[in-house]
């Protein structure tokens, strides 16, 4: 593939504007919620497990509905799809809103609910905009609306986990569950600016079983794809501290929301500078050599974190893990969309939510246990140092992936 000539070809297409502005503000939103959630459940119970049972709660339903979801959106259209899982996410969120209100003294069980409702929408949401922006653009400019789909993405990050410690910190649970709606619904506005769109769907005699298996055989079959997919899973699931930063903000470094707040967005800001690096300069060449060392710095970056009592030190380790995690992200998000056929985008994406998405919460859960047995620092050196083995052990079995060129 040629190099990317022009670092604004995604802004080219107006329903990719529409697209990723609602993408931004539902995650601004989530990510604002995400503080509201774990800083509430801490609060009321100060021990890290309950903090792991976040992921948990939201992988379940993600993980379980990820394939049929997958199944539908190479079925029926992927933009009514999203205009519905979006909805979702607003009820969702409203009854937040009630809890924060309303119902703050019947214990933490409402807000494992609204997580779980959350996963269920992600379980049919996530392979169905995975398989839409193929769709507004063109072939062509793959490499480069990767991109901006995950600098987007990662702007929402950022600001989002900084408005959400603020906001609750100036303006309390209830309001921030407030703007969080607002937000939701400004997304539902600009998807529904997109419009439905044709596409090459799955044939509709085919069974649901029989469909679900071709395209988890597609991923198993495409050797590269597969590698790629797998070392993020595995670096995400033991690489993350993502989950624990409401103990490392408290108990490690000495802060408060807002300080919980800015160490979840410091990935994303990392993610961000390195997106603007990419769009000019698009990691084409090399591209799986680059991808494996930077899932081995993203795990150093973890350990010295763990090590870490100084907050603006923890900031930008953080800020670094971002930066190389970002590089993965757009490899093994390009890799998917030039190698999978339109018919089967849905499927393909479901498989790598499973791999890839829902990990960010199992990884939660698997932090939040090993942090109870190991103890906080050594839960997460322990992390890192299994993302460097898994590293290695990719740079030895998938040759393939170091070969890889864009």
């Amino acid at each position: 593939m040629p190099e990317q000539k022009d670092p604004y070809a995604a802004w080219r297409y107006p329903a990719f504007k529409f697209f990723v502005t609602g993408k931004l503000l539902l995650t601004v939103g989530l990510q604002m919620q995400a503080i509201v959630a774990s800083w509430l459940i801490y609060e009321k119970t100060h021990d890290p497990f309950s903090l792991g049972l976040i992921g948990l709660t939201e992988a379940i339903p993600a993980l379980g509905l990820a394939l049929p979801g997958g199944h539908l959106a190479d079925r029926y259209s992927r933009w009514k799809i999203l205009m519905l899982t979006t909805l979702l996410m607003l009820l969702a969120s409203a009854v937040l809103v009630f809890y924060t209100f309303f119902s703050m003294n019947s214990g933490i069980w409402p807000i494992y609910g609204v997580i779980f409702l959350i996963g269920i929408a992600r379980g049919f949401y996530n392979p169905a905009q995975s398989s839409l922006w193929p769709q507004l653009v063109e072939r062509k400019d793959y490499v480069n609306v990767s991109v901006w789909n995950s600098s987007m993405w990662q702007i929402g990050a950022v600001t989002g986990p900084a408005l959400g410690g603020i906001s609750y910190a100036v303006l309390g649970a209830g309001w921030t569950s407030l703007i969080v709606c607002v937000l939701i619904i400004f997304t539902l506005i600009a998807y529904a600016f997109i419009g439905d769109r044709p596409a090459t769907h799955a044939k509709s005699s085919e069974p649901m079983m029989q469909s679900l298996k071709a395209g988890i055989k597609f991923v198993f079959g495409e050797r590269i794809l597969l590698s790629a997919i797998s070392l993020d899973l595995f670096a995400v699931l033991f690489g993350g501290a993502v989950a624990l930063l409401p103990v490392f903000a408290a108990e490690v470094l000495q802060t408060g929301p807002e300080g919980l707040g800015l160490l979840r967005s410091a990935p994303a800001i990392g993610a961000v500078i390195m997106a603007a690096v990419l769009a000019f300069f698009p990691p084409n060449k090399n591209a799986g050599v680059k991808m494996i060392v930077c899932v081995a710095i993203f795990g150093l970056c973890m350990i010295g974190f763990a090590l870490s009592t100084n907050f603006i030190l923890s900031f930008v380790l953080l800020l670094v893990s971002g930066m190389v995690d970002n590089v993965s992200v757009v490899i093994r998000s390009t890799i998917m969309q030039l190698l999978t056929p339109e018919a089967m985008r849905g499927r393909v994406a479901a498989v790598n939510s499973i791999f890839v998405g829902s990990s960010n919460e199992i990884g939660a859960f698997e932090s939040g246990a090993a942090a109870k047995l190991l103890g906080l620092v050594p839960s997460v050196v322990f992390g890192g140092i299994m993302t460097l083995l898994v590293t290695g052990i990719t740079w030895k079995a998938a040759p393939q992936l170091k070969k890889l060129n864009l």
